[in-house]
């Protein structure tokens, strides 16, 4: 149900898909702030969603997003393909709305951040596709904040 500015409530998990790990951010429509979170590692998607399950279970968000990406000039690839089916599939395999936020260059700022706050390259790969998800996350709430509050489609 939304709160007095017309935004949702709730906990909000996000997700920066990735083949080889998946970058999970949490936030609250109230604060409107996102944190990273963990990042998910695994080779087969039965470990993967049974990673994604427990968080769900222990956050209980009210909705998910997933970061899309897109080519700079905001055309789909591949990788935009996966994404969305990995989407698909979170809404299928647990009901919540999915939502899209756009992901364009967030793991270089996830890395341009850890490097500003001290990490080394090697050190900062432990924490880079988390951050990469609450930047995700970050921009989502922006934007629904902004009053250019229009869904993100590629």
């Amino acid at each position: 149900m939304p709160d007095a500015a017309g935004l949702p409530r709730g906990t909000v998990l996000a997700f920066d898909f990735g083949e080889r790990r998946i970058g999970v951010a949490v936030g609250e429509w109230q604060l409107l702030q996102a944190h990273a979170l963990t990042t998910i590692h695994g080779d087969g998607n039965n470990q993967r969603f049974s990673a994604i399950a427990a968080l769900i279970d222990e956050w209980r968000p009210a909705s998910l997003v997933v970061g899309q990406p897109t080519s700079l000039d905001g055309t789909a690839h591949a990788m935009t393909a996966r994404c969305q089916r990995f989407a698909n599939q979170l809404r299928g395999r647990f009901g919540l709305l999915v939502e899209y936020a756009e992901e364009r260059l967030s793991s270089y700022e996830a890395q341009d951040r850890l490097l500003a706050a001290g990490h080394n390259t090697r050190s900062a790969r432990g924490y880079l596709d988390a951050v990469a998800a609450q930047l995700i996350l970050q921009s989502h709430f922006d934007r629904a904040g902004s009053q250019d509050s229009r869904p993100y489609h590629p």
